[in-house]
């Protein structure tokens, strides 16, 4: 009967079984909610090499929390070696929130870069296509192209912090060709609107969020980035009219339409500048036309 009732306490807990330094730190943790103690107990855990996967990376998530991330970074770099070879790529991921945490961007940079190249080796997930992964205690499969384009779209946001955009633009098209989705296409749209391409940014706000919809109407936090948007895609073109504005009422005729064409090319990088045949056609009939 009290082995029972001791296994219903455990479940209900969330608790492993025994009474291992492990064990105990997790009792700290999840019923004691004591989490200065909790770290102790999973440091005396790992110099005891009891469950070391498990205490290495509940300890540095711990250490987050308690705004202790360039610690926990420490940690693992000093104690991963303890660690199983299927242990490597869950600190790895742990890792990329703590660089995220604490700034340091381009170490994130670095090894999202090293997680990708793994998974173009077919070394991810250790070498299986899929991998089962848990969030708010559900279980669930991702699969290598899902695990790509997170990867990717983690890279953005970081290539954005460090104000590549040119970077962050490339990356975001490689998640949206692999897996399309509503968040990465506003950030997609951002990364352009940082560039000066409001009508790309423009195009992709409205044909791939507000067009397709997916999520759109139970998500109230995308509904406010999308509003977010278009109000600075809007506060910008406000910007390049007044611009082309005040040329206009510095300039002659002849200069205007000299001056327009300029910004239309430098709106449109990729545009050919070689003249259409109708043009050919039309430009001995201008001073005619003039008459």
């Amino acid at each position: 009967m009290m082995s029972l009732r001791r296994q219903d306490y455990n479940v209900v807990h969330k608790l492993p079984h025994g009474d291992s330094p492990y064990v105990r730190a997790k009792h700290v943790q999840l019923v004691e909610k004591d989490a200065e103690a909790a770290v102790e107990l999973f440091w005396k855990a790992i110099k005891a090499r009891d469950r070391v996967d498990s205490a290495l990376k509940d300890m540095s998530l711990l250490m987050k929390q308690q705004n202790r991330a360039d610690e926990a970074i420490d940690a693992i770099h000093s104690f991963r070696y303890l660690c199983s070879r299927q242990a490597q790529e869950s600190l790895d991921n742990v890792l990329i929130d703590l660089y995220k945490k604490c700034g340091r961007i381009e170490e994130q940079v670095e090894l999202l870069k090293q997680k990708l190249w793994m998974i173009y080796q077919g070394e991810a997930f250790n070498g299986k296509p899929t991998k089962t992964a848990r969030s708010h205690g559900k279980k669930f499969q991702v699969t290598v192209q899902k695990e790509t384009s997170r990867i990717l779209g983690n890279l953005g946001w970081a290539y954005m912090q460090l104000r590549d955009y040119t970077s962050a633009e490339t990356v975001y098209r490689k998640a949206q060709a692999i897996e399309p989705d509503a968040n990465k296409a506003c950030n997609l749209c951002s990364c352009l609107i940082k560039q000066g391409k409001l009508g790309e940014a423009r195009s992709i706000l409205f044909h791939d969020v507000l067009e397709k919809k997916e999520g759109f109407d139970d998500d109230l936090r995308l509904k406010v980035r999308v509003q977010e948007l278009l109000s600075e895609l809007e506060r910008r073109e406000e910007e390049e009219t007044d611009v082309l504005a005040s040329v206009e009422c510095e300039v002659g005729m002849d200069e205007i339409v000299v001056v327009e064409g300029f910004v239309k090319e430098w709106r449109r990088p990729f545009r050919t500048r070689r003249r259409l045949p109708i043009f050919e056609e039309i430009l001995p009939l201008r001073d005619q036309l003039a008459c």
